[in-house]
């Protein structure tokens, strides 16, 4: 998994709106992304049950074939076909869903190279439009590079509020004050009283 292409979505969730996320795989054991990161699943593909989500994020890999080929992990995703989860998938992940027929008659994109919706039968070529995210129904797809975009799309999907300009900033849009942070006196406390078990 390349999961620097879904960290922008999944920072956004669990640290901006305290959302917790679940790493499914198709089985209980250490994965190693491609970024050299190691990750342990929460649940396998039997164990979860698709409905319990109301999204499932696919972040893209450089050589999806393993994923692509793995049975459990399709039919994980096969058991959402007819389900109101919104499926979010970016870089060479959208390939998946094909496979697993959730694309069939969607508009999607994808940052897999082309050859491989011509090897695949399953991909739906005529579908594919050469955008940086495609919305359509409850499928959000993405090309890796356009990641801010990506996530910005699922957001709003869910109604978060993101302001109007997502992960956007310059520099010189800021006042020296604003660049200097202080918590809340709540929260200053709770840090003061967790430092107190370091010490």
């Amino acid at each position: 998994m390349l999961e620097g292409t879904a960290s922008c979505l999944t920072s956004a969730l669990t640290i901006w709106f305290g959302e917790k996320i679940d790493y499914i795989a198709s089985e209980n054991r250490e994965y190693v992304s491609e970024e050299g990161f190691r990750i342990l699943p929460t649940q396998t593909c039997a164990e979860a049950k698709i409905a319990d989500y109301n999204c499932v994020i696919l972040p893209g890999t450089i050589n999806p074939l393993p994923a692509l080929f793995d049975d459990a992990l399709i039919g994980f995703l096969r058991s959402g076909m007819d389900s109101d989860v919104i499926f979010a998938a970016i870089s060479s992940a959208p390939i998946l869903l094909s496979k697993a027929g959730i694309l069939n008659g969607r508009k999607f994109t994808s940052g897999y190279f082309m050859q491989m919706a011509d090897v695949f039968a399953f991909v739906e070529k005529h579908n594919f439009e050469h955008k940086a995210v495609v919305e359509d129904g409850n499928v959000i797809t993405g090309i890796g590079m356009f990641f801010r975009e990506f996530a910005e799309a699922v957001l709003r999907r869910f109604a978060y509020d993101i302001g109007d300009h997502f992960m956007r900033y310059k520099l010189e849009d800021f006042t020296e004050e604003e660049l200097t942070f202080y918590w809340s006196d709540e929260e200053y406390q709770e840090f003061l009283e967790e430092l107190k078990g370091y010490t």
